[in-house]
């Protein structure tokens, strides 16, 4: 059994291991490391695991730290089982959304357990956590990761992108870490913040979020 491991709290986790007979040449050529990660121009395999994630955060956030999250496994690699774990302490409401080229998801506690994935399989799952960390003086702050894509000791190129959005002008992008460079592609507006990523490795995002006056 194979393991994606989802943490929604102050972190957003996913931790995707695929089998070695799946990976193309194009992928292993940028294997990294324990303690490393790369971004890259171009991701190698354009048929390779992709993860989407939504995060809205609403004024009630603010104060609750609670946001509805929307997230996409898409490009699986085949394998007979995977389990999908979130931090059962910042979790609420999972339910699968759409599910293609899986026999069966099963839902239970803070798990979904996936069955009989065919190449190129995807799930979406919708979910609530209290994953908004007040810093004080109107500062906010959401971390997601590490992502990582696993293969034995080392990390597969992956893509993600990742969306937060929140009613216009309520808040406003003071950091992102990492910063735009090659590999990662941010785009700002008054309501929301967009980030694309292409990298090999174990990668960390964090937000830095505003109240606006």
């Amino acid at each position: 059994m194979r393991s994606i491991l989802t943490r929604w709290g102050t972190h957003l986790a996913v931790c995707l291991f695929v089998l070695p007979i799946s990976v193309s040449a194009a992928g292993l050529a940028d294997v990294v490391g324990e303690g490393q990660i790369r971004f890259l121009k171009t991701k190698p395999d354009p048929n390779s695991y992709t993860y989407e994630s939504k995060v809205t955060i609403l004024e009630t956030s603010l104060d609750s730290g609670l946001v509805q999250i929307q997230t996409c496994h898409k490009k699986l690699d085949p394998i007979r089982k995977v389990v999908i774990l979130f931090n059962k302490d910042r979790i609420r409401d999972i339910q699968v959304r759409t599910m293609d080229g899986i026999a069966m998801a099963e839902v239970r506690d803070n798990r979904v357990t996936l069955s009989e994935v065919q190449k190129g399989g995807s799930i979406c799952i919708d979910l609530q956590s209290k994953a908004l960390d007040s810093l004080g003086n109107g500062l906010y702050q959401l971390n997601a990761g590490p992502l990582m894509r696993r293969l034995f000791d080392g990390y597969l190129p992956m893509t993600a992108n990742m969306k937060f959005s929140w009613p216009d002008k309520l808040l406003a992008v003071q950091e992102t870490k990492p910063a735009s460079q090659d590999g990662v592609d941010i785009k700002s507006a008054n309501d929301g913040l967009e980030m694309d990523l292409v990298f090999a490795g174990k990668m960390t995002a964090q937000i830095l979020l505003k109240r606006s006056d």
